[in-house]
This record gives structure tokens, sequence and C-alpha cells, in this order.
């Protein structure tokens, strides 16, 4: 059996671990990324359930809210998630004070979207992030 060409074999979707503990907010995120072209690999609710998930899952990015349940916050979540797996994330929130910008730094995230935000912004704001990653120098 022949190999498959390459140029028409399709390449595989950009895949995101949405971390968001707001049900019909995540549903919403989640119809949105995959009609926009994206794998949505799974929906973590907590700090704990995002960094289990992440680490088996291996997304290219995680979609990340600040504002979790549980005693654990999103900026928690991405710096665990950071240091023992490499992946980063995209903060998605209502909080981007200059406080909890700096928090979040070491985390290094690839952006920011501002809540509230449409479909545009939210698939405008992965494509960016995305192509961060594909220009970052690989090890």
């Amino acid at each position: 059996m022949p190999l498959p060409d390459p140029l028409t074999v399709p390449a595989a979707l950009p895949r995101i671990l949405l971390v968001e503990d707001e049900f019909l907010i995540a549903m919403s995120l989640e119809g949105d990324l995959r009609d926009g072209g994206y794998d949505v690999v799974g929906i973590a609710h907590s700090a704990n359930d995002a960094v289990a998930m992440a680490k088996a899952e291996r997304p290219d990015i995680v979609l990340m809210d600040i504002r979790l349940v549980g005693k654990r916050d999103g900026i928690d979540a991405a710096f665990e998630i950071f240091n023992t797996t490499g992946i980063r994330c995209i903060f998605a929130t209502a909080h981007g004070d200059p406080e909890t910008v700096a928090r979040a730094a070491p985390a290094a995230p690839l952006g920011w979207l501002h809540k509230p935000y449409n479909r545009d912004s939210l698939l405008s704001t992965v494509e960016a992030g995305l192509a961060l990653l594909r220009r970052a120098p690989q090890n």
C-alpha cells in the first residue's frame, strides 16, 4: 500500500484545553472553538482538574479562566501546568489589572482574552497565541 501524499493528509487540528467553571460559558467556548477549527480536548472546572487534564491530554494551549471553584485559581493552575509540562495558556478573564497580570507573568501566558468577549476576539486571540508558539524556537 503506498504512503499517503503529505499534501492530501489533513493536518491535525490544534488541541485546546478549556478551563472554565461556568457550565454555559464553557459550552459556548467549546462550540466556538470547534466551529473555528480547533480540537477541544476537554473542559476542566477547577485548578486541580486543569493540571491533571493538561498532563494527560497534552494540549497545544490552555484557555484558562482565572476565577475558578475551589481554593486554587487559574493562575496557580497555569503556573503548575507550565512548570511541569511547558504548556502555555491564554487567560480568559475580567481581571486584567496590573497586579493580576504581574502575578500571572511566571506562567508565560500567550495572551489575554478580556471578558466580555465575542467569538471573533476568542478565535483571533487563540490564533495569535498559536502563532507565537509556531515562531518560538524548538528545543
